[in-house]
Parts: structure tokens; C-alpha cells; sequence
């Protein structure tokens, strides 16, 4: 049976909508009713009702869980630029009230941003919003999915890649710098070549989600430090590889060892009578910290507020040059 256009838009319950968006998030009936706070069988009753709606299965069983149909995946963007629309429409015009608000913003940071960046933002959070608390979560806890969802407020870190639905601003660029014990024999004479001769201690945590195992011979994955060495024609001997800027540094106060990281990281070290700092003997491309977040939260006035403070904290930051 053909279906017209009025009578379809007559039949629309917005809920269905809300439903089928969670159910294209999930790909699974129960994940969906735990989403929107539904019990397992009224989420059931709305994916009947939706499948009667568009006339369609919508989400099939297969061997790899509830997979969309082609007319589902032709819906997904559409119904998610609705309710995206909807959203905008319903928010409160009045500004937010930071200085009475009280709510919990769960941001993901690496320890990098966490230490750089972070302790800056909360100094202001304690006078303009002293309601708010933050739940600062590491890129391991995290997954695109759970940003595309709104399940996280923020996240700050460097990044290879993102989904192109996210919106991002780039918070500033930081140089690197060598950290290392003054009882280091290669300080007498810090060339290129005695650092590449030197035990190096590698740091990264690039992205989000769980890792996996480092391939010291997949240069491209280790990132600035050793792509630059790349270039030319050298590669340096990595004996520790860790995802802890602050470990790292701990590491540097080992007489045999060279923790080459960026430069905000490595000047909180810089009272540190266990460490010196050094510029690297060679040109390392400068590291990019930006700040993404779900098109879902674009125009929510909590988050606008929280992002605005943290962008002028960066550039605040940004416009004290780092210098050793």
C-alpha cells in the first residue's frame, strides 16, 4: 500500500524519531533503551512501529549483531539533522549561569592537556563557576562513538584523524624538548649523532580508544620525533615505550636515558634539580593540541560556555612562549 506524504507526516511521533536515531547509534535494541532510560520492550514496541512507518525492516539480525538496511542508513543522517534542528530550536535563549550552575562536564585529555592546559581552566572554574566538576577521562576510556553520542562533553588532545561530523579548533602549537639527567654522558657533546647513539624513553598517546602494541619499525605510527629522524636517514634506539608524559619524565632522571616531549610538558620539570632541559639536535615539526566535540553539544549553552573558556585559557597560555 502507497502511503502519501500528509498521511506519513500525520503518523510522525517525534519519539519514534528520537528512537530510531538511538537504535542507528547502537545497533542494538537493549544498548538503545538503556540510552534513552526505556524498558527492552517499549524500545521493541517503537522499532515495530517505525518498521510499519517507513515500511521497511530498518535493523536486521544477522551473525554481526542488528545490521541497518540501505533504507536505514538513508534515513540515519537525515533524522540526526532533525533532531539536531529541534535541539537548536528548544534550547534556552537565556545565557548560561555559570555562577549558579551545578553539573558534572566529563572531558577527555591526555595527560599532556591535562597537565598543560587543565590546572589553568580550573583556576577560572573556582571563581566564574564554582558548581561545575570536571570529569577528566583518558583517551583509553574514550571512543569516537561515545563523542559522536554526547556521552563526552570535550576532548582535547592531538589528534591523526576524526570524524569529519565533529567540530574542532585547534588551541595552540608546541615545540619539543629534550629532558634528560645532568649525570647523562651525552650532555659533553649533545650532537645528532650522540643523541641517536643514546637510549631514548618514546611518549605518545595520539587519538582516543584502547591501544595496542608499538611496532618500533613503523615509523609513521611513532610520530614527530621519529618521522623527523626519517627524513633524514636516521633512527633513534627507543628502550621504553610509555603513554605517560609524567612517567616519562620520572624516566628522564635515569643517567641513561633521553625523553624527548613537548616543551609544556617538559617545563614542569624545569625546577627539577634531577633533569636538565635541552633543545633536540634536530628540526622536529611542532605538535597541534586541538579540542573536538559531537555535533550534538554544538549548541549547547553549557558546553558553548565551557569551550569559550577553555579556548581563551589555550591562547592565554599560547601567548606565554615557552622558552627553556
Amino acid at each position: 500500500m502507497n502511503r502519501g506524504p500528509a498521511l506519513n507526516i500525520n503518523r510522525i511521533d517525534l519519539n519514534l524519531l528520537v528512537y530510531l536515531d538511538a537504535l542507528l547509534r547502537e545497533r542494538n535494541v537493549t544498548q538503545a533503551a538503556n540510552q534513552l532510560n526505556l524498558s527492552q520492550p517499549a524500545m521493541s514496541n517503537g522499532l515495530r512501529r517505525l518498521r510499519d512507518l517507513f515500511d521497511d525492516p530498518l535493523l536486521v539480525r544477522t551473525s554481526e549483531g542488528m545490521t541497518p538496511t540501505e533504507r536505514a542508513l538513508e534515513l540515519e543522517p537525515v533524522v540526526r539533522e532533525v533532531l539536531t534542528t529541534i535541539d537548536r530550536a528548544v534550547q534556552p535563549r537565556s545565557e548560561f549561569d555559570a555562577q549558579h550552575a551545578q553539573r558534572v562536564f566529563r572531558i577527555m585529555a591526555s595527560d599532556y592537556a591535562e597537565s598543560t592546559l587543565l590546572p589553568s581552566v580550573l583556576g577560572k572554574l573556582r571563581n566564574l563557576a564554582p558548581g561545575l566538576t570536571l570529569d577528566i577521562m583518558t583517551p583509553s576510556d574514550v571512543s569516537f562513538l561515545d563523542v559522536e553520542r554526547g556521552k563526552v562533553d570535550m576532548v582535547i588532545n592531538r589528534f591523526d584523524s576524526m570524524p569529519q561530523s565533529f567540530h574542532q579548533i585547534h588551541l595552540w602549537d608546541d615545540s619539543f624538548t629534550c629532558v634528560l639527567s645532568p649525570e647523562n654522558p651525552v650532555l659533553d657533546d649533545f650532537t645528532l649523532d650522540n643523541y641517536l647513539q643514546a637510549n631514548h624513553v618514546w611518549v605518545s598517546k595520539t587519538g582516543m580508544g584502547v591501544g595496542v602494541g608499538v611496532n618500533p619499525d613503523d615509523v609513521q605510527r611513532l610520530g614527530w620525533v621519529d618521522v623527523a629522524l626519517n627524513k633524514l636517514g636516521k633512527k633513534r634506539q627507543i628502550r621504553v615505550f610509555t603513554r605517560h608524559y609524567q612517567a616519562a619524565m620520572t624516566l628522564a632522571e635515569q643517567n641513561d636515558l633521553i625523553v624527548t616531549l613537548p616543551t609544556r610538558a617538559a617545563l614542569l620539570k624545569r625546577n627539577n634539580p634531577r633533569v636538565v632541559l635541552r633543545e633536540p639536535p634536530l628540526e622536529i615539526p611542532p605538535l597541534e593540541l586541538k579540542m573536538a566535540w559531537s555535533p550534538l553539544l554544538q549548541h549547547n549553552p553549557a558546553n558553548k560556555w565551557l569551550r569559550k573558556l577553555i579556548v581563551d585559557t589555550a591562547r592565554e597560555l599560547d601567548g606565554q612562549d615557552p622558552t627553556l
